[in-house]
């Protein structure tokens, strides 16, 4: 058996593991929509931590973190471990208990929809869906082109681009479309234990084969020594900051991240499972990174356009190994992609096709539907488009970033109107847009600042002073938003 055929096997295996464990969850999936998006509001603290954990770890965490520690050091792990790993369990208290209080009492399924109904607007949840799709795409393509950059290097390019990532899509539409967040869930939670065994098992391979963490540590102080020192470069604190702001609102904003919010059996699993939410992240994200670190300093080449964590293990660990990581790597983006997929087809559904007078019946049929062009979409544009993933994951972060502090005053502030929610909602969008494509280096105007904190800011001014001078639509209703006590507990 050669290589190619032996790493392609476990691989292989990998994704059929996965599709039966969809196939199982097929037999228990009601045909409604609550159940289909949200498995009828009934996970349980292990399930909806992996999952949400799963659904975040990408690409981006595979691929395009290891490679900025490889290039500028692993001080990213404090931007994505340990920063993002805090603010976003904070914010999962702000934001996530409140809808998920919300969702139970009103039964909303998306975002746009909880919104909507409180300021009596169906362009308000028209337009958040407009704007969650258009930041999601580009990251679910960033997941397609994951997907075939690790087959490539993997194989050593016997296996091209394009087939590698049609493959995982091909296999992420088949579960996604007949299993619903039931079984993406149940697939995310696998995944998730697979992933984590798998990189611990790495860093524990590699180490040993250069020495331990001692030796691998001093060899990176000896060609890179700037690599241990806080700071500096690429790393001022003002980007640091910047970054983990923006990636931990944009999560919050993520559509696959914010269906996660109404999805908790009960408020007991809601506060297990962001308390837990740090420790794991750290587990995941510390050796993950180090070994891009790590792979500085013991000299690994890495091709052109290629990773750095398939060339480490190529150099340290033996073939069938590699082609268990990669598989990881691959359940990291599925992941991603699969939850992403089930959260753009259900805005479409939801706050597209509904409010615009849809057939509520077909809703069901629409959403699969939609799940097969979404990802077929974003497969063709991954074959085209240009840019790191580390470009265009920032790039969608910040995009779902601009709407979380309007979306954070509207739950908690009975005074925000219509008129604010879309001058926030819109007047950052707007200047986030202008500063990526308009602008070269913004962050020069802003005093280092990155525009999708400055565009945050502006949002939350403009939602707060428009909503301040003007008067509520007869439509309005705050009280929508108000938990009372009995609830609340």
């Amino acid at each position: 058996m050669t290589e190619t055929t032996l790493q392609l096997g476990i691989v292989g295996a990998y994704l059929v593991a996965t599709l039966v464990v969809g196939a199982v969850a097929y037999r228990l999936t009601d045909r409604t929509a609550e159940d289909y998006y949200l498995a009828s509001r009934t996970l349980g603290t292990v399930v909806l931590l992996f999952t949400t954990f799963a659904t975040l770890l990408s690409a981006f965490t595979f691929f395009g973190g290891p490679n900025l520690a490889f290039a500028a050091g692993p001080e990213w792990i404090l931007v994505m471990g340990l920063m993002d790993g805090i603010i976003f369990a904070v914010l999962w208290y702000l934001v996530g208990y409140k809808q998920w209080l919300l969702g139970r009492r009103h039964g909303y399924l998306t975002l746009g929809e909880m919104l909507g109904d409180r300021f009596g607007s169906p362009a308000l949840r028209v337009i958040v869906a407009l704007i969650s799709i258009f930041w999601l795409f580009p990251y679910v393509m960033l997941q397609q082109k994951g997907a075939g950059q690790a087959v490539v290097g993997l194989t050593n390019g016997a296996v091209p681009f394009w087939v590698g990532a049609g493959g995982i899509t091909l296999f992420m539409i088949l579960y996604v479309v007949v299993s619903g967040l039931r079984g993406v869930a149940w697939t995310d939670t696998m995944q998730g234990l697979f992933m984590l065994t798998l990189v611990w098992a790495a860093v524990a391979w590699v180490l040993a084969e250069a020495g331990g963490a001692s030796a691998a540590t001093n060899a990176l102080a000896e060609t890179n020594p700037e690599f241990l020192a806080l700071g500096g470069g690429l790393y001022s604190a003002q980007w640091m900051l910047s970054t983990a702001i923006s990636i931990a609102f944009g999560v919050t904003m993520f559509p696959q991240i914010n269906q996660r919010f109404f999805v908790a059996r009960s408020k007991r699993v809601l506060k297990q499972t962001f308390t837990l939410w740090p420790v794991l992240v750290l587990l995941l994200f510390v050796p993950a990174f180090m070994l891009g670190a790590w792979a500085a300093g013991l000299g690994v080449q890495v091709p052109e356009n290629g990773n750095v964590v398939p060339a480490l293990l190529e150099a340290y660990t033996p073939t069938w190994f590699a082609a268990l990581v990669i598989a990881g790597a691959m359940a990291a983006m599925m992941s991603s992609s699969d939850s992403m997929l089930l959260s753009g087809s259900s805005y479409l559904t939801r706050d597209l096709y509904r409010p615009l007078g849809g057939d509520a019946d077909r809703e069901d049929l629409l959403g699969r539907v939609g799940v097969v062009v979404f990802a077929t979409l974003a497969f063709v544009a991954s074959l085209f488009t240009p840019g790191t993933l580390v470009e265009i994951g920032d790039t969608a972060f910040g995009g779902f970033a601009q709407l979380a502090l309007p979306v954070i005053v509207a739950l908690y502030w009975t005074g925000t109107t219509r008129t604010g929610m879309f001058a926030g909602v819109l007047g950052s969008q707007v200047f986030y847009l202008a500063n990526v494509f308009l602008v070269s280096n913004p962050a020069q105007y802003y005093l280092g600042w990155e525009p999708a904190v400055v565009g945050m800011l502006l949002g939350l001014v403009l939602t707060v002073g428009v909503s301040a001078v003007t008067s509520a639509h007869p439509r309005e209703d705050a009280s929508v938003y108000v938990v009372d006590g009995e609830v609340a507990d």
